[in-house]
């Protein structure tokens, strides 16, 4: 059996969390918790709003004082939080699983450093995954022959923009291609500009509603297009793919992972 702990339980990505784990027991059963301070369901039993029965785990503040309860860490919190769980994990062996978005480049760089087993993708959904190889593929074939542009569209609350799986399909894009992407990434549009740099990758981004996460990149040449659609339309995909993941880590040497690692995509 798995031992799973699920940090920011309380949210909606943590409700997602709490049902998927739940869905595969025996396997993997959650058996840690943490919510904020002064979150209503502190020290409440995390089952009953999430699965509508007891679970028989309460979640606390601190993730260390459970530390000896649960084998993997499923994240998807705030950037703050996630570099001091990441932190606790590594200090303490625990294997970890983060899908939290919104890192600067030196936190991400921070990430790469640290020594444990850690899944880290800023979407964790296997249709995205594929996508991101048949990026690449597209990438390859299509050349320098087309314009790039990557559209995103997610919820009013989300904070982060462009979100971290355009920028992850715009990287893995660029890399196909040869470039790096903060030389040629260019963040929407507005006013006159010389043409368009037939070098860019363009990124367009829309809050609105509850829209759970719209990516579509758009490979236009002259004459013809090529688009790489995935729509979310559950949260829960999401934390199907990141339970997926936690299941793969068991017994994986200290390494930052992929999904693309997860479902043997040919990740690097």
């Amino acid at each position: 059996m798995i031992r799973v702990a699920i940090a920011g339980v309380a949210g909606r990505m943590g409700q997602a969390l709490v049902k998927a784990v739940d869905a595969q027991k025996p396997e993997l059963q959650i058996t840690a918790a943490s919510v904020l301070a002064g979150s209503p369901a502190l020290a409440q039993d995390i089952g009953i709003s999430a699965l509508g029965q007891p679970a028989g785990v309460t979640a606390v503040t601190d993730l260390e004082t459970v530390i000896d309860d649960f084998d993997v860490l499923i994240d998807f919190t705030s950037p703050a939080s996630s570099l001091v769980h990441l932190e606790l994990c590594q200090h303490h062996g625990k294997s970890m699983v983060l899908g939290t978005t919104g890192f600067s480049s030196s936190e991400k760089d921070r990430i790469a450093q640290t020594q444990l087993p850690l899944v880290f993708a800023p979407n964790m959904s296997v249709g995205v995954t594929l996508c991101l190889d048949l990026l690449a593929r597209a990438a390859r074939v299509l050349g320098d022959e087309v314009d790039i542009e990557i559209t995103e569209a997610h919820h009013r609350f989300k904070k982060d923009a462009p979100s971290g799986t355009a920028l992850q399909m715009g990287e893995v894009v660029a890399k196909a291609l040869g470039r790096k992407l903060d030389e040629v990434a260019e963040y929407g549009r507005k006013g006159l500009h010389e043409t368009r740099d037939p070098k860019t990758i363009g990124f367009n981004t829309i809050r609105a509603g509850d829209i759970v996460g719209d990516h579509t990149v758009l490979f236009a040449a002259a004459g013809e297009r090529v688009e790489i659609i995935h729509r979310a339309t559950s949260r829960m995909t999401f934390a199907r793919g990141a339970v997926r993941a936690a299941r793969w880590l068991a017994g994986k040497p200290d390494g930052v992972y992929s999904m693309l690692h997860v479902l043997e995509l040919g990740a690097d």
